[in-house]
């Protein structure tokens, strides 16, 4: 069976983010340029070949002094560490596991897979769309920084939300 390539649509896609402020709500942010592919055996994405990276720099949460905070040295430090990459080790269609690094620290993470199907645009082109859910701990990524209030409360929570909305293009 032949081996075919997918290439992230970016412009039909999203990465989101969600950590807890104070332990009270739910700050949202994302990720504007990034990039991915999928290689699979015929037309079945089952056991795909998965790799995603996102340059850090395009980090937005809607506030630009957080977002310079989230770039600096105290969380991601984007000047020596400007990509974070995904690799896929296996996928059965609903559970995708790899290797995430961040901070040239690699773990190995599990998320939620939903296929929302696969159709053809107005120019012919053969499309994918999946939405990945998962859970991160951010500290084990080595986004350690912590604040805590006067009032003793955590700032910023250690579990990450992703949301991931991609469509993928088949490669003629």
């Amino acid at each position: 069976m032949a081996t075919q390539k997918w290439v992230l649509d970016p412009m039909h896609s999203e990465v989101q983010f969600k950590a807890k402020h104070l332990v009270i709500s739910t700050v949202t942010g994302s990720f504007k340029s990034f990039e991915g592919s999928l290689e699979t055996e015929g037309d079945n994405f089952a056991n795909a070949n998965i790799t995603f990276s996102l340059d850090v720099n395009s980090i937005d949460t809607n506030q630009e002094q957080r977002d310079g905070h989230l770039k600096s040295a105290d969380f991601f430090d984007a000047d020596q560490y400007p990509t974070i990459t995904f690799n896929s080790t296996s996928f059965d269609g609903e559970e995708l596991k790899g290797d995430l690094t961040i901070k040239d620290i690699t773990k190995p993470v599990t998320l939620e897979v939903e296929h929302g199907g696969t159709a053809t645009d107005f120019y012919g082109n053969t499309k994918a769309g999946f939405e990945v859910t998962g859970k991160i701990n951010r500290k084990e990524f080595g986004l350690t920084w912590d604040g805590v209030t006067e009032a003793g409360s955590i700032v910023v929570g250690e579990d990450i939300k992703l949301i991931i909305n991609v469509q993928f293009t088949k490669q003629a």
